[in-house]
């Protein structure tokens, strides 16, 4: 498809009115609207000003590209206005755009629309377009300079060609850009880092993320032969295949902006080594893509990581409910207060509840996009409505993440005059029908009394041995930090506080604590084990141990399993059979130390806490071996 069938006489505006930004959004947005581009022209406004809430979409050079993909778009289409003046519409470089392409992307748009749209976000890159754009008289000016430019094969014609460095000449540098919508600025960076590249003599190789797919994939021979990875990216991109190489992470617009200072970062391998987040990258050159575990651990920590501010803010709003008096929000006890009972019910009947839910969403939104999240949604409802627990919350999000792929590949005899039914109706209606009946039928049974045979046989652990208990709750907490066994007994935690029953859970929030708390100990006890990253790392551990985050220890468990994971576990149980034998009891269900005051010993807990850090810290310190530090 050529630009020009999306940007027609009817979208251009030669001479805009206003020289403010939101004057001049509303001004495109009303060009878009009379053309009868849009169905909603509010909406897709307001999705607009939200994409410049993200970053300014003023990329310097004169030009500015607002843009939104949202079901506000009839049809895609290309705005353009010009202004003699400019535009004071807050520029990376500072100075006013002249030169405004507003691009509207509907959110089924097929290939050839995003990719004629990518198109015109990288001629926008050459000097020689922008000046001719600045200098045209006519509407009809602007259209035969965009199509003398435009190149349907353009990028075909672009392919990286495989040919081997010449002798003296750098390594072939590799990058991957990306920015939320992946119609605009994704492209421009890729081409502002081509074209110094080509100036400098330096070979590379650039991976688009765009909203059309991903566009010349690296693969696992090029990462491994490369000497360093640059990644201009305002969203997610697969990083566990870059693992052990130098890798150069900054936002998209640094790509567009400062290519050569990256490429010269890049050449002097002048960036930290990539450690990893816990995924393990494939060697397969088919799987360099993020296919295997990596992608499953990214999906995961996708749902967990959007999970935890609900559990943070819900349970802490729990545990402040406490300080009137632990049954302060039930109306039949004398403690009751009112206040009390509303903050237990803002944290923990309405934030705690969302939790397996949130989980459930985002595993799916991480594996399908966008349409994945209804379906993960509510097939994670469904599991904590059930009893089905995390567990259950877990196989209902990649349950719905993988029902909608297949969906979208069913889909695909839709014409595409009708794929922007597909995310708006096809997708959410049969990826909630389909999930809701596996989750129904075949789920949530089994998986509830898995969960409730976990549930029982803890139990029995607790009447006949509550430090065997304590062990082994805490050292599951530590295990896989903050993954499925570190969620069961946390569950189990939550569902005994239900129960009126307070000591199990002391024992599982201190071992969540000891394994960031100990290896911030390690790193500055044992400073000649760890790298300078490390030690500086070790320092945000010592505020999420306090906070009952564990996951602050997954990058050093991930860079170092065999040694990390065990001596977390074993102090981590050393801490939970302490605070059984302590007779310890936490009716809080997060907090970390700034809850501690509502147990029946403070004193106690906190002591168990640090002993058991302490041991993953003299662990650590005896069997890591010292590091070549940097100088």
């Amino acid at each position: 498809m050529k630009i020009t069938e999306l940007l027609t006489k009817h979208t251009i505006k030669l001479q805009l009115d206003s020289q403010q930004k939101e004057a001049v959004i509303e001004e495109l947005v009303t060009v878009l609207d009379t053309a009868g581009k849009l169905n909603d022209k509010e909406g897709y406004k307001a999705a607009v000003v939200n994409r410049e809430k993200q970053s300014s979409t003023g990329i310097g050079e004169g030009i500015a590209i607002p843009h939104a993909k949202t079901a506000s778009v009839k049809e895609p289409a290309i705005a353009f206005g010009r202004s003699t003046a400019g535009v004071d519409y807050e520029s990376l470089d500072g100075q006013p755009s002249h030169l405004v392409f507003m691009i509207a992307a509907t959110e089924g748009a097929n290939n050839t629309h995003l990719e004629a749209l990518s198109r015109l976000s990288t001629l926008l890159m050459r000097e020689e377009i922008r000046k001719q754009l600045l200098e045209a008289a006519t509407e009809d000016e602007i259209i035969e300079i965009i199509n003398t430019h435009d190149k349907d094969d353009e990028e075909e014609e672009e392919e990286v060609k495989e040919e081997p460095a010449a002798p003296g000449k750098p390594a072939k540098i590799l990058a991957v850009t990306a920015c939320p919508t992946g119609i605009a600025h994704t492209f421009m960076a890729a081409d502002a880092l081509k074209e110094k590249a080509k100036e400098m003599g330096v070979d590379i190789k650039v991976e688009t993320n765009g909203s059309s797919g991903i566009k010349h994939a690296l693969t696992a021979k090029e990462i491994e032969e490369a000497p360093a990875i640059i990644v201009a990216a305002d969203k997610q991109v697969e990083m566990e295949r870059f693992k052990g190489k130098h890798v150069i992470e900054v936002p998209v617009t640094a790509g567009i902006r400062r290519p050569q200072e990256l490429i010269e970062k890049a050449i002097n391998q002048d960036a930290p080594i990539y450690k990893g987040s816990g995924g393990s990258s494939s060697k397969d050159e088919n799987e360099s893509s993020g296919k295997g575990r990596s992608g499953f651990y990214k999906h995961l920590m996708s749902g967990v990581s959007n999970m935890l501010p609900f559990v943070v803010g819900g349970g802490i709003l729990v545990a402040i409910s406490f300080f009137w008096g632990i049954n302060s929000a039930d109306p039949k006890d004398p403690s009751f207060n009112s206040f009390a009972a509303v903050l237990k019910g803002i944290g923990g009947d309405n934030a705690l509840a969302l939790i397996v839910a949130v989980l459930a969403g985002f595993i799916a939104m991480s594996i399908a996009d966008r349409p994945g999240f209804a379906p993960g949604m509510v097939g994670g409802f469904m599991a904590s409505a059930a009893g089905a627990g995390f567990l259950g919350g877990l196989i209902a999000g990649f349950l719905a993440g993988y029902i909608v792929v297949l969906l979208k590949k069913v889909f695909t005899f839709v014409p595409q005059s009708l794929d922007g039914i597909k995310p708006v109706l096809l997708y959410p209606l049969f990826g909630i029908f389909f999930t809701g009946i596996i989750m129904h039928y075949i789920v949530n049974t089994p998986v509830k009394m898995v969960m409730d045979g976990l549930t029982h046989w803890l139990e029995s652990l607790g009447t006949g041995n509550l430090v065997l208990m304590g062990i082994i709750l805490a050292g599951m907490m530590a295990i896989d930090m903050g993954g499925p066994i570190n969620k069961a007994a946390y569950t189990f935690g939550l569902a005994m506080i239900a129960a009126g029953n307070y000591a199990p859970h002391a024992a599982i929030m201190a071992g969540g604590m000891v394994p960031p708390l100990g290896i911030a100990l390690a790193t500055t006890i044992f400073r000649n084990k760890f790298s300078k990253r490390d030690r500086e790392a070790g320092i945000t551990c010592y505020f999420m141990g306090a906070a009952f985050i564990t996951e602050g220890a997954i990058p050093f468990a991930a860079a170092d399993p065999l040694r990390v994971i065990p001596s977390a576990v074993i102090g981590a149980a050393v801490a939970g059979g302490l605070t059984e034998f302590f007779r310890v009891t936490l009716p809080a269900p997060h907090g970390g130390l700034f809850v501690f005051w509502v147990t029946n010993h403070p004193v106690l807990y906190i002591i168990s806490i640090l002993i058991g850090a302490i041991v993953t810290a003299l662990l650590l310190g005896i069997l890591k071996k010292p590091v070549r530090q940097e100088a």
